[in-house]
């Protein structure tokens, strides 16, 4: 996170820096990007860079949570429209995803995002709903799925649900941009995929 530094400069001089960093995160994978690239850009001193973040990841990690966050946003809107059907919020979540993923002003970024995926970068895309600062987010969020429809037992299955399928959702994402799906292919890999979960895999043997 930034260090509170960043927080008092005044909007225009925080958005500033920010765009300067999706610029060059645009340009390069995190590894490849240059903080040299990103202040002369941003038009200020290289003190004064690390006055505001540790490092140029800790700029990286910022940059993505504010994004993420308007797809977290996005979910919890569609749980509404949807009566709180979880399999047809995420379906309806990842077409948004796909168009916003697809917006020249992000693609690049992502597809250097999810070319390079970790756990970290996952975590930071899932807007971390499960760490303990995030619990009454998460909490809120919940209480919008409609349960009756899920053969689940109890909350901890449902948050496990939820952990298998938005891991099922980066899978897709990632794969979207490895194998350079247009958003037909990618749509339809994910529906089959959402379906044979939503359906189980386990064929019970006739008693």
């Amino acid at each position: 996170m930034p260090k509170q530094t960043f927080f008092h400069l005044p909007k225009d001089k925080q958005d500033t820096l920010i765009q300067s960093a999706r610029k060059e995160f645009s340009r390069v994978p995190l590894h490849e990007a240059s903080i040299a690239n990103i202040i002369k850009d941003a038009g200020i001193p290289r003190g004064s860079f690390y006055q505001y973040f540790e490092d140029k990841e800790d700029l990286f990690y910022y940059l993505l949570s504010r994004l993420s966050q308007i797809n977290y946003e996005r979910f919890v809107s569609s749980l509404y429209v949807n009566n709180g059907d979880l399999f047809d919020t995420f379906i309806d979540s990842f077409q948004l995803m796909i168009k916003y993923h697809r917006n020249p002003e992000h693609q690049n970024l992502f597809k250097n995002a999810f070319l390079n995926m970790n756990y970290k970068l996952e975590k930071t895309l899932a807007n971390n709903i499960y760490e303990e600062d995030q619990k009454n987010r998460y909490l809120d969020m919940v209480s919008l799925i409609n349960k009756g429809n899920l053969n689940i037992k109890d909350e901890q299955e449902l948050h496990h649900v939820i952990k298998i399928i938005t891991a099922v959702t980066f899978h897709n994402l990632v794969q979207m941009f490895v194998k350079d799906l247009t958003d037909e292919e990618a749509l339809q890999n994910y529906q089959v995929q959402l379906d044979l979960i939503k359906r189980g895999l386990y064929k019970e043997e006739p008693r």
